[in-house]
């Protein structure tokens, strides 16, 4: 089995008070040949990707490509830490923070891990 190796990549979360798991946590990443932002603790039926953003982002990989984007609330979570439109918020804004913070470390090297 292999997996690419990605030329940047972040994580961003937004920590439950009480617990300090993710209430909602977004992975970016820009491996070679694809962009994959994938979201957690946000949705009912676990991990998601947001294909919209990375459709975006091949563009150009960069935060201000994903400002008016959003994500529809349906499906989301909705508790007494945040409802599922807060949640639905919180993926844009954590999406751009995890771009920026990805442009922000030098490109790794092009190569392909295997296991």
């Amino acid at each position: 089995m292999s997996f690419p190796i990605a030329k940047k990549a972040a994580y961003q979360k937004f920590r439950n008070p009480a617990s300090r798991y993710a209430l909602v946590g977004v992975f970016v990443a820009k491996r070679p040949s694809e962009i994959r932002v994938a979201v957690t603790g946000a949705g009912g039926s676990g991990v998601f990707r947001v294909t919209a953003f990375e459709e975006a982002l091949k563009k150009r990989f960069s935060p201000k490509v994903l400002e008016g984007l959003s994500v529809p609330a349906d499906g989301m979570s909705s508790d007494i830490h945040g409802s599922a439109e807060y949640r639905a918020h919180l993926i844009g804004v954590l999406a751009r923070r995890a771009v920026a913070a990805a442009n922000e470390k030098p490109d790794a090297p092009v190569a392909e891990a295997t296991a």
